[in-house]
């Protein structure tokens, strides 16, 4: 990325990356299923996603942490990648309380679509919780736990790095 326009090039995939997660987010299929089998396969499916997810977004984030982070412009694409890796965790938490309410009615008072799941995960994340929408059952409650914690832990963190790394990139004097 040495100029100007490599970088330019390089925010656009992340930016067509970040829209192509929230358009599949909004498209996956997840309408009750009352073969049984299936609706495991899927309840599995949703928390082998929610696994490797946190742990992509796990390691972008010690990656920026340790001591040898990328500098220059293997540290932009660093920074970007952690980015998407940042949008890619909150949806995947909505996704996963949206297949919890979806799968076992009752879980959430107030999560009744896709944008209702988008906005508890980001209420949940900021700590805002307006309580509008809230977890009710137990497997609700676990999820909601787990993802406190990964926000708390990780997703802050993640923000504090990219925020930290970019303005210090763009003070001025430094490139």
């Amino acid at each position: 990325m040495s100029g100007d326009g490599s970088y330019r090039r390089e925010l656009r995939r992340a930016v067509g990356a970040c829209l192509l997660l929230v358009l599949a987010y909004f498209l996956v299929p997840v309408a009750p299923d009352p073969n049984g089998f299936r609706l495991a396969l899927r309840s599995a499916g949703t928390l082998l996603l929610v696994l490797i997810v946190s742990l992509l977004v796990t390691g972008q984030v010690r990656r920026q942490l340790a001591g040898r982070a990328p500098t220059g412009d293997q540290g932009i694409r660093a920074l970007i990648r952690l980015g998407v890796a940042l949008v890619a965790g909150v949806l995947t938490f909505a996704l996963a309380d949206y297949v919890v309410a979806w799968s076992s009615p009752g879980q959430f008072a107030g999560l009744e679509t896709r944008v209702d799941a988008l906005y508890f995960a980001l209420a949940t994340l900021t700590t805002v919780g307006y309580g509008d929408v809230n977890a009710q059952g137990q497997v609700a409650r676990v999820v909601v736990c787990v993802q406190m914690v990964f926000s708390i832990g990780v997703v802050a963190t993640g923000v504090s790095v990219l925020v930290k790394q970019l303005t210090g990139r763009l003070r001025p004097g430094r490139r």
